[in-house]
């Protein structure tokens, strides 16, 4: 079958303990790959091994979103590590996301680096190697998404990783193509139709309108849609209506053809 087709991932995984954050179970139904928190930003065993099994059960993609060991502010603010460091911290998070994707009977597919990460590494270079060295020696086939255009999916690409280009729902973008600041009034948008509207435009016509209303070129492979974003399971049912109403195949960008 020909004619567009995206991958639609979540966060997934960051309750803690007897504290939970967005409905995993009913992102599930919905989305075809998870990025399943590992511990460090978010996440406790009983969680990730809990949304690894489920996940499986419903044939869900399985990623890793790793970040910087701050679970008090939610991997959102930047940490100064230094690079050999964040290689470990990264390849701990991953053997812990992956002993509990094996019991499930299954594998981390990928690797998503989560917030202040995310966003360091869009010009970090230092981080960027450091994160693309873990994932290298860990298992160089696996796919690691970013911001097109970024630092870190181009040290990705040159360290022989598969560079993922991904784009964001329900966020707002700058004329630049970066994610405007959660500290910025707007930042996160809310309206299920006008998301599900910018993601069809993403995925059928590569442009995303920035908040200073220009046009942006946005190339993505996989859309996040936020599981934390209050309204998050009405906004992903939208948005994955949406695409398949406009004719847009929602299948992950990584194994099989079913999503």
């Amino acid at each position: 079958m020909t004619g567009p087709r995206i991958d639609l991932n979540a966060d997934l995984g960051e309750s803690f303990g007897s504290w939970t954050l967005g409905d995993d179970d009913a992102l599930l139904e919905v989305i075809t790959s998870a990025n399943v928190a590992c511990g460090f930003h978010a996440g406790d065993p009983t969680v990730l091994r809990r949304t690894c099994a489920r996940a499986a059960e419903r044939g869900v993609v399985i990623g890793a979103q790793v970040g910087y060991r701050d679970l008090a502010g939610f991997g959102r603010r930047f940490i100064d590590v230094e690079p050999h460091d964040l290689t470990n911290d990264v390849l701990y998070q991953l053997g812990a996301l992956e002993a509990f994707a094996r019991v499930a009977g299954t594998q981390v597919r990928y690797v998503k680096p989560h917030g202040a990460l995310y966003n360091a590494i869009v010009h970090h270079e230092a981080q960027a190697e450091a994160v693309a060295e873990a994932v290298r020696r860990y298992d160089p086939t696996l796919p690691v998404l970013g911001l097109p255009g970024s630092v870190w999916l181009a040290v990705a690409e040159g360290a022989g990783l598969t560079p993922v280009p991904e784009a964001f729902a329900d966020r707002a973008y700058t004329p630049e193509g970066t994610l405007v600041l959660r500290r910025e009034p707007d930042a996160v948008l809310h309206d299920p139709d006008d998301v599900a509207g910018r993601t069809v435009r993403i995925a059928t016509r590569d442009e995303v309108v920035a908040a200073d209303g220009s046009l942006v070129a946005v190339r993505a492979a996989s859309v996040c849609v936020h599981g934390d974003s209050p309204g998050a399971v009405a906004m992903a049912t939208a948005v994955r209506r949406g695409l398949e109403e406009a004719g847009v195949r929602v299948l992950p960008f990584v194994g099989g053809e079913a999503g």
